[in-house]
């Protein structure tokens, strides 16, 4: 059972009000409600704080919170795109009904109740000025306290706003891109650390800078996009290559295109050897493999060079060899 919990607050009473929080919980939760294919992905509940009429307060804030991290499921996913505050006693999250900043829900609380939780996995993600404070020791803000299957992900650091462009968060649409298919990897899922890469990646050093906190044996999948490869595919490297540092041998016969002159000189295409060629070119548009000694896949072949793995394409050999993939 995967859950989430997805706040966007633009309304406030006593504050100045957002523009585009609202819009960004909208998409969040669209793209994590399924999988690329259309299947069913988190269960999300929504509340959206846009009006007078529906002003997410605090105390029912708190509520659904606690609600999202009871039971044991196997992801617990909150987020929050809203103003944040920060003062020396430690940050917050402004709810509607916040007057003065330290009168929002601590991120401390927020913290205590996914420490506790038997969710198998917890993750929460803020996208609110300040955040970077999340799982921040209160004795010392060099250590962190976050239980095992803890993820954190903010929009910026401790002491750092979180932007706003073209009425959304800057964060939160690097978000929505990354678990769109932007940091998927070659089978197809979504991390939370190929997320973060994904944003890290796209912030300059003069940008607010994302903040990640994690304590997990390994990264859940939190949502499948399509794959570069299929997984028939991938698992057909060790027929290639089957051993560590092989390279597979090609000759004229891979390449079903050549000029008409070199159909009198060079050996007619094989069928079977254009299908392996036509993957092995895949792999290479994936930076799985590269040719011997020639600029091209196609020089290869023609030159009856060889190709081999990069680095990258010995690391997905091993884990096909192994059975990880």
């Amino acid at each position: 059972m995967r859950r989430a919990l997805i706040v966007g607050v633009d309304y406030y009473i006593s504050i100045s009000p957002l523009f585009g929080c609202v819009n960004d919980a909208h998409s969040v939760k669209s793209v994590l409600e399924r999988h690329s294919d259309g299947s069913i992905n988190f269960g999300v509940k929504l509340l959206v704080g846009s009006g007078l009429s529906d002003g997410i307060f605090r105390a029912d804030l708190k509520e659904a919170i606690r609600q999202l991290f009871e039971g044991d499921s196997d992801i617990a996913l909150f987020y929050f795109a809203g103003h944040g505050y920060i003062e020396s006693t430690g940050g917050y999250i402004c709810p509607s009904d916040t007057k003065s900043g330290d009168d929002g829900l601590a991120i401390s609380e927020i913290l205590t109740l996914a420490n506790k939780s038997k969710a198998k996995n917890k993750i929460i993600i803020l996208d609110s000025c300040h955040s970077g404070i999340a799982g921040t020791n209160s004795n010392s803000d060099k250590l962190s306290e976050l239980t095992e299957g803890m993820t954190i992900l903010t929009a910026s650091t401790s002491d750092q706003y979180a932007s706003e462009a073209n009425g959304s968060g800057v964060f939160t649409t690097l978000l929505v891109d990354a678990l769109s298919g932007a940091a998927g990897n070659l089978v197809g899922d979504v991390t939370p650390g190929s997320v973060y890469s994904h944003i890290d990646q796209s912030l300059g050093p003069w940008e607010q800078r994302p903040v990640f906190k994690t304590n997990v044996k390994t990264f859940v999948s939190l949502r499948k996009v399509q794959p570069l490869l299929s997984l028939a595919e991938l698992h057909r490297l060790t027929e290639f290559f089957p051993n560590p540092g092989s390279e597979f041998q090609l000759d004229p016969t891979f390449e079903p295109e050549r000029s008409l002159s070199q159909e009198q000189a060079i050996p007619a295409p094989i069928l079977d050897n254009t299908l392996r060629f036509a993957l092995l070119q895949r792999y290479v548009r994936v930076n799985l493999v590269v040719p011997v000694g020639a600029p091209h896949m196609w020089h290869a072949a023609m030159n009856s060079k060889t190709c081999k793995l990069t680095v990258l394409g010995e690391h997905y050999r091993r884990l096909v060899e192994r059975g990880r993939v």
